[in-house]
């Protein structure tokens, strides 16, 4: 029956096509469709030129793969900028097709992972069956929401290539949002020890986060130990795992975070002289990224300044 079908479609298309190559006839149905194929094509090259005229990162989606990176070569070849959020706009209609392979693939990432913290916490707090359960089910729906996720970004022609990146980077904690499912699971000692167990691989994460915030700034203008201390305060609320029951240590004592912007603290903690220095190293890495950048014939994006202080 399939080849039969086939071959009618076939055979239709070819006599169609016949007849599309003979001028009809004045006031015959061929003759009007004819105008309205020419009406048609001249709407279509309206809709070009205004097409033209809209910002390229809210163009239609879609387009394809293949037509959008033909769109940015065009642009290459004729020295017109190319930004990232370009180059990931080109990408995203493969990025959508390929979704289905990439879902699989994160999720059986993410299920070892999973399986493997499970296995980890039944040992360590005696989980029954029915708690594990429990635990599977909210893995389970943890992983559907954090690709839904991912997907609605790369659906929308809104997403910017710094979102992308930023969602990339939130989702590499397959705990994150654990704490509370564990402690409608646990009671008494054995929460208290979760707890406790938790905070200190909290800390420890904020500690490397401030510490490596700092010796940053260290390395371009050289800090005192209060400078030093004010800043990991300032840094370590700022990261992603900070608690406001952590305890920070310094060289002059226990430290007390400050609610500042990480670039609102370098104008606050630094002398003049440092500030100065400070925003000529960056200016100089700014150019000289920039610099390599354009030589690709891509800009880097505007909220280039944002990956500075990036979880």
């Amino acid at each position: 029956m399939l080849p039969l079908v086939i071959g009618l479609a076939v055979g239709g298309l070819g006599v169609g096509l016949f007849q599309h190559s003979r001028p009809g006839e004045e006031g015959s149905p061929e003759k009007q469709i004819q105008h309205l194929e020419s009406e048609l094509q001249q709407a279509r090259t309206r809709i070009a030129a205004l097409e033209e005229t809209r910002p390229r990162s809210s163009r239609s989606p879609a387009q394809t793969a293949y037509d959008r990176g033909r769109e940015i070569a065009q642009r290459l070849r004729e020295g017109l900028p190319v930004s990232s959020d370009d180059l990931f706009r080109a990408a995203q209609p493969l990025l959508r097709d390929m979704s289905p392979l990439f879902e699989r693939i994160a999720d059986q990432k993410f299920k070892q992972q999973a399986d493997s913290l499970i296995g980890e916490l039944a040992r360590k707090y005696d989980l029954k069956p029915r708690q594990q359960d429990t635990l599977q089910k909210w893995f389970s729906e943890k992983s559907r929401a954090d690709w839904k996720k991912w997907n609605d970004l790369i659906s929308s022609d809104d997403t910017t290539y710094l979102q992308m990146v930023k969602l990339m980077r939130s989702n590499d904690r397959t705990d994150e949002g654990l704490d509370p499912v564990m402690e409608g699971l646990l009671k008494g000692p054995q929460l208290e020890a979760f707890k406790a167990e938790r905070l200190e691989e909290r800390a420890q994460r904020v500690q490397q986060y401030a510490d490596m915030q700092v010796q940053r700034i260290n390395n371009i203008v050289r800090l005192d130990p209060a400078q030093t201390d004010r800043l990991f305060g300032i840094m370590a609320q700022s990261s992603p795992d900070y608690d406001a029951s952590i305890r920070l240590e310094g060289a002059t004592g226990e430290i007390a975070p400050a609610n500042l912007n990480p670039r609102d603290a370098l104008k606050s903690v630094l002398r003049p002289d440092q500030l100065a220095e400070y925003e000529a190293d960056r200016e100089r890495r700014f150019l000289e990224v920039s610099r390599e950048m354009n030589e690709l014939g891509v800009q880097l994006p505007s909220d280039w300044d944002e990956f500075e202080f990036g979880p």
